[in-house]
């Protein structure tokens, strides 16, 4: 099978469950067979390739479009990325779909009360006292996705539950086939000949 790249975006709150899932989604990929498989993650990007920008919207902007550069150049070279940024903006997911060939948008909806229930690095505390300025779900408005591939409900699912979707939709759309790992129970013959055409179209067979 010839494989393309293809990029996995997740977007949500802090504390919704972004880096988790995507290195459980990474581990599936790799027992699937996919030889190359990177994470973007939001909070490395910006301490090193968007070291010394801001929270304001302009700086948010310029952090998406360099994370949306990296991946639209992986995933030409036929790597799989998972970017896991917050990104609150729709605009500046848009430009990312644009820019990237084949691009998979992943909304990890959680509440805001777990996310702050969550909040493992005291961000949503220091928001709330004031210390933080612009933070996303507190100061700063996150703008729902309006149509994305996949809707993960991280407050009601486990990190696997919410995983497994992922892995689902991408064998749905054609860029995992149903055979590579977890067997053809689940699909009906009619099922499996829309995947296997689907992947045809896609150039992967």
């Amino acid at each position: 099978m010839n494989r393309r790249g293809f990029t996995i975006w997740f977007t949500g709150l802090s504390g919704s469950g972004k880096t988790t899932i995507s290195h459980i989604v990474k581990s599936k990929l790799l027992d699937r067979g996919i030889p190359n498989v990177e994470i973007l993650d939001g909070d490395v990007i910006r301490e090193n390739l968007s070291k010394g920008l801001g929270f304001s919207k302009e700086d948010r902007d310029t952090n998406i479009k360099r994370i949306a550069f990296v991946c639209n150049l992986l995933t030409r070279n036929g790597v799989v990325n998972i970017a896991a940024a917050i990104s609150p903006y729709r605009e500046a997911r848009e430009y990312a779909r644009k820019e990237i060939q084949h691009f998979i948008e992943v909304y990890v909806k959680c509440s805001l009360e777990t996310c702050i229930q969550r909040d493992v690095k005291g961000l949503y505390k220091k928001a709330l006292a004031g210390e933080v300025k612009a933070f996303t779900g507190i100061s700063d408005p996150y703008e729902e996705p309006l149509n994305p591939e996949v809707v993960l409900e991280t407050d009601k699912e486990t990190p696997e539950e919410s995983a497994m979707k992922v892995i689902r939709k991408l064998e749905e759309l054609g860029y995992l086939s149903p055979s590579d790992g977890f067997g053809t129970e689940i699909y009906s013959p009619e099922e499996e000949e829309k995947v296997r055409i689907r992947l045809s179209t896609l150039g992967y067979l």
